[in-house]
């Protein structure tokens, strides 16, 4: 049986992440899959890892743990926490020396990742590798053995940002293949990689779960998950909701994710006078959100900008109607207007507001919507995304 490997920075909460967890799930049926995975920032990884899959640690010291709290309370800008957390941690029992050493290790720590990730690339006797960060395909490229597939996956847009781009096309030079989780990231880096050997594909995310059972599409509930950001644009939803609500009074919106704009989000819950129709749920698994798409009617998006979308996959496969602007290239992939969802040109709000009224006021178009979603979801498969990974790597094998 041949052996995969995984390149991973770290197997915590995340989209990368999750993404890597159910591709070593769909893979282990016919190879024999090893995560290499540089930090360990919990006891146990954070979505559910099929047993036979190996996962090693290049970096086994808890600094990367304390490092990564700090990132997030930094992330947003919760200065107080921050200082709190290292008041108990340092401050406040003296031990000053422990924390420049700590300050010290973990700058080690950070610049000592490529170190040991080179030493696991030198040894491995992985016939394929997959690399999941920019800084992961440079060092495969460079580093990975010669009889190795390499392979890059690539899960996030650039967004006009030319330097990113430009960084990952680099990376990706030296690469066998480059597996784009979307169409408009394969047309965009198919272009700028065709005179190199390195060969793009286009191989979508993957619905790790099948509900059992689907929406009635009864309740008063509307719904979004996401990483509370400013690119989710959950504050323009929320301006929405606050709109409609003088309306409909008796509809809820559930907020489902954390992250920097949470306090941000919490102040205009109440200066408007939301709190009783607004519920900010904070991060969830995925058991609890599977229950509350469940007992929800509408799923709203309101990212500017979104690489494929894969929590609309998992709404629509709970039958749902979903709503997005066009902005977010990745729902406009995943979502056929008018079809199995609603894309909203121009960030309008108003027509934004129209689509949920009408589905709001019409339970027979929310059903007929809500249908075709789920039926685009099953495109989404593990069966039938993994029948695309395995075509791959059976066509790598050959061209080895």
């Amino acid at each position: 049986m041949k052996k995969v490997s995984i390149l991973s920075l770290h197997l915590g909460y995340g989209g990368i992440e999750k993404s890597i967890v159910a591709l070593a799930n769909i893979l282990v049926e016919k190879y024999q899959v090893e995560i290499a995975c540089i930090y360990k920032l919990q006891k146990k990884e954070a979505f559910e890892l099929d047993k036979r899959v190996k996962v090693k640690y290049l970096i086994k010291n808890d600094i990367a743990k304390r490092v990564e709290n700090y990132k997030v309370l930094l992330s947003k800008k919760q200065f107080k926490k921050l200082f709190s957390k290292l008041w108990e941690d340092y401050f406040k029992k003296l031990r000053f020396i422990s924390f420049f050493k700590d300050t010290f290790s973990s700058f080690f720590t950070y610049f000592n990742r490529s170190i040991v990730m080179k030493k696991y690339l030198k040894r491995t006797d992985a016939n394929i590798i997959i690399s999941t960060r920019t800084f992961l395909n440079d060092l495969l490229g460079e580093y990975g053995p010669k009889s190795a597939v390499k392979i890059g996956w690539e899960h996030n847009h650039y967004h006009d940002n030319m330097k990113y781009a430009i960084d990952v096309i680099k990376s990706a030079r030296r690469l066998d293949y480059f597996v784009l989780v979307s169409n408009n990231l394969y047309n965009f880096y198919s272009n700028k990689l065709k005179d190199t050997n390195c060969k793009c594909t286009f191989i979508p995310n993957v619905l790790d779960k099948i509900p059992s059972k689907i929406s009635k599409l009864n309740e008063k509930r509307l719904v979004t998950v996401g990483r509370l950001s400013k690119e989710k644009g959950q504050m323009d939803l929320l301006k929405i909701f606050n709109l409609l609500v003088k309306d409909y009074p008796d509809w809820h919106l559930d907020i489902v994710g954390d992250g920097a704009e949470r306090e941000n989000l919490e102040e205009y819950i109440k200066n408007h006078h939301l709190q009783n129709q607004v519920t900010l749920h904070g991060f969830k698994d995925r058991d609890y959100i599977d229950e509350l798409l469940d007992k929800s009617s509408i799923y709203l998006m309101t990212s500017y900008t979104e690489s494929f979308g894969i929590v609309l996959i998992e709404a629509m496969s709970h039958g749902l109607p979903c709503i997005a602007f066009d902005s977010a290239e990745g729902a406009c992939e995943l979502i056929s207007s008018g079809k199995d969802g609603y894309l909203i040109k121009n960030r309008n709000y108003q027509a934004y507001i129209k689509k949920i009224e009408d589905l709001i006021n019409k339970k027979e178009e929310r059903i007929r919507v809500g249908k075709e979603a789920f039926q685009t979801s099953q495109k989404y498969t593990s069966d039938k995304v993994g029948k695309e990974w395995f075509d791959l790597l059976e066509k790598s094998d050959i061209n080895e």
